[in-house]
């Protein structure tokens, strides 16, 4: 049994895509999962499981499109690539300063840098962009919601699948991991 940490996509954002983190806990429960513990309402998760990261992820969207009858991306990190993730932090300052306004989008597969930069030549605002293998760590001076970035989402424009989680919350799925 190992620890993994998971990141569920489109879980209790804006009213949308509604999950209980008690069913979720029970579901992971009812798959051999142990150890399992949430944290906040929008689909973060760590728990102990056999298995490699991309089994126990196509198992768990089973369970999950099975229990709430639609699809839910998982994606999945050890505690070891979670601490190389922020490790790998190219903005440590500005995360630091403000962690709210730092994000960090997963993927499942790594994006070629080519790819992000050709999504955001158009792009004119004051974000930071800096991509390692399946991040993208993205700094967001004015907050997210005051972003031009966010006129057309950064899934739609890389044309790759992601799942954001602020620096806070990475600092505390690290911390509940155990990384």
């Amino acid at each position: 049994m190992s620890r993994h940490i998971a990141l569920l996509r489109g879980i209790n954002v804006g009213g949308r895509g509604l999950l209980s983190m008690a069913d979720l806990r029970a579901l992971a429960e009812g798959l051999g999962f142990t150890e399992v513990r949430t944290l906040l309402q929008s689909g973060n998760m760590v728990f102990n499981a056999a298995g490699k990261p991309a089994e126990l992820e196509r198992k768990l969207e089973a369970a999950l499109k099975a229990h709430a009858g639609r699809d839910i991306l998982v994606m999945i990190r050890t505690p070891r690539e979670w601490a190389a993730i922020i490790d790998a932090n190219p903005m440590p300052d500005f995360a630091a300063q403000h962690p709210s306004f730092y994000q960090a989008f997963f993927m499942k597969e790594p994006l070629e840098p080519a790819a992000l930069a050709a999504a955001l030549e158009s792009h004119e605002g004051p974000e930071t962009f800096h991509l390692d293998g399946r991040t993208i760590y993205v700094s967001f001076p004015g907050g997210m919601s005051q972003s031009a970035l966010m006129d057309k989402p950064l899934d739609k424009r890389i044309g790759a699948v992601t799942t954001a989680r602020n620096w806070n919350t990475v600092l505390k799925l690290r911390d509940a991991a155990g990384a």
